[in-house]
């Protein structure tokens, strides 16, 4: 039992007792058994931090169902392990060093020092985040709806928003207040934090606490702080300009709108894939230029260490910066005057690869079990699938049990790791003493 079959069987575990209470009576409001697919399928969705869903949220669930699927959603979110060791402290129990090794495996940590005081800093962020965002959802729904509903509402929205889940309570998400200035910018200030990581944002609180106290040497960022950041803001102003410009004809989107909502909109929709779920337009709708945008932006995803999918951006940088040095005839991968090991390279590359094969398998599997279905919108669910996103076109309730089935195992991957999963498979990597003779071959 490494390291890594506990992460993986973990999260199997809650997704399975997940299912279970999902499964009965008292979980949806008609009060009869719920489908074990759509229990299956909801469970996975919401463990995996994901959003597809093939029922209505908010009509098909009661109140309970709706309280589990928020709970599998926070567990997701913090990770197995964190959830695990914040319960371990909890009941005053200490862990071994080989707890401390699973923290550092699930949360691509370099050190063991300090983990319980960094897991309770994680659900200190987690809880004053989450609360902040009910506060600041509610006069936004209080007008349409009654102080309980609206609380409700605002809770379950704003966790959805900070795990980057993208489940809603509303049957089209959030088309309904495309208009909204106050609630596009609450929920993506929510999910742009909650998908950069912890450890961007524990850095940017120390900063700004050692300027306001006036302390002449202040913390110096790290280098996963300059590149996840500068690359978040990079690809999140790339994805405005792309989609007000594609999308701005489009009368079935942005066209019957005015500048400010469209530009509002375009926003909305750059940052929605990283990897949140939410909409304000019926993506559906989109273009194909469009579509294969957020195809794009999805598959890259958010951070190391938040609560989004995808590759991450520091995959995506590492590679971009490791292109341009062999452009450039360069032998080692410069960021910002700092030289990446060779280590974290190649842990970049295998990650792409992996991703790339889990979602042209899946995309296969589907293609073959559903083939009256169009490719873009198969291509397009599985992204979202792995990189555990949430948006859809609208096909999810109409893709047969093999489809379904091949999604919840695409949502499973893309939630604990492609890297994590193998090695869950494979076993841990054993040291060798044996060292092969270099010999070069004809690449490119």
């Amino acid at each position: 039992m490494t390291i890594s079959r506990t992460i993986c069987l973990g999260f199997i575990a809650v997704i399975t007792v997940g299912t279970l209470l999902l499964m009965m009576p008292f979980s949806t409001s008609s009060g009869n058994w719920n489908d074990p697919i759509v229990a299956l399928f909801t469970a996975t969705s919401a463990v995996c931090v994901t959003g597809l869903a093939v029922e209505d949220t908010g009509t098909y669930f009661s109140f309970w169902g709706q309280l589990f699927l928020l709970t599998l959603i926070q567990i997701g979110g913090l990770g197995y392990m964190t959830t695990t060791t914040f319960l371990i402290l909890l009941v005053g129990r200490r862990f071994d060093l080989r707890h401390k090794m699973a923290i550092q495996q699930a949360m691509d940590r370099p050190g063991l020092q300090e983990t319980p005081q960094l897991i309770r800093s994680i659900i200190a962020t987690t809880i004053i985040f989450e609360i902040t965002g009910v506060f600041l959802l509610m006069p936004v729904f209080s007008r349409d709806y009654s102080s309980g509903q609206a609380l409700w509402l605002s809770v379950f929205h704003s966790v959805n928003s900070w795990n980057n889940a993208g489940f809603s309570l509303f049957s089209d998400s959030f088309v309904g207040y495309q208009t909204s200035v106050w609630l596009v910018l609450v929920v993506t200030t929510l999910i742009i934090f909650g998908g950069i990581g912890y450890q961007v944002i524990f850095e940017l609180y120390l900063w700004l606490r050692d300027r306001l106290q006036g302390k002449k040497v202040c913390l110096r960022f790290s280098l996963n702080f300059k590149v996840a950041l500068s690359t978040t803001i990079v690809l999140l102003a790339f994805g405005t300009v792309a989609f007000f410009f594609i999308e701005w004809k489009n009368p079935e989107t942005f066209g019957s709108l005015n500048f400010g909502h469209k530009l509002l909109n375009a926003w909305f929709q750059s940052v929605t894939p990283r990897t949140a779920g939410f909409n304000t337009i019926d993506i559906g709708k989109m273009t194909t230029a469009g579509l294969f945008l957020t195809i794009a932006l999805m598959f890259i995803g958010a951070s190391p260490g938040g609560t989004g999918g995808g590759i991450k951006t520091t995959t995506v940088r590492v590679l971009a910066s490791a292109t341009k040095s062999i452009l450039q005839g360069q032998e080692e991968v410069i960021l910002y005057q700092r030289e990446v090991a060779i280590t974290l390279i190649l842990k970049a590359i295998g990650v792409l690869i992996g991703s790339v094969a889990t979602v042209i398998l899946s995309t296969i599997l589907i293609s073959l079990s559903d083939p009256e279905i169009n490719f873009i919108a198969i291509l397009f669910e599985v992204v979202s699938a792995f990189a555990t996103v949430g948006l859809s076109t609208g096909i999810t309730a109409k893709l047969s049990i093999v489809a379904k089935v091949v999604l919840i195992f695409t949502m499973y991957i893309g939630r604990v790791g492609v890297l994590l999963f193998m090695a869950a498979i494979l076993g841990d990597y054993r040291p060798t003493s044996v060292r092969y003779p270099e010999e070069t071959l004809l690449v490119g």
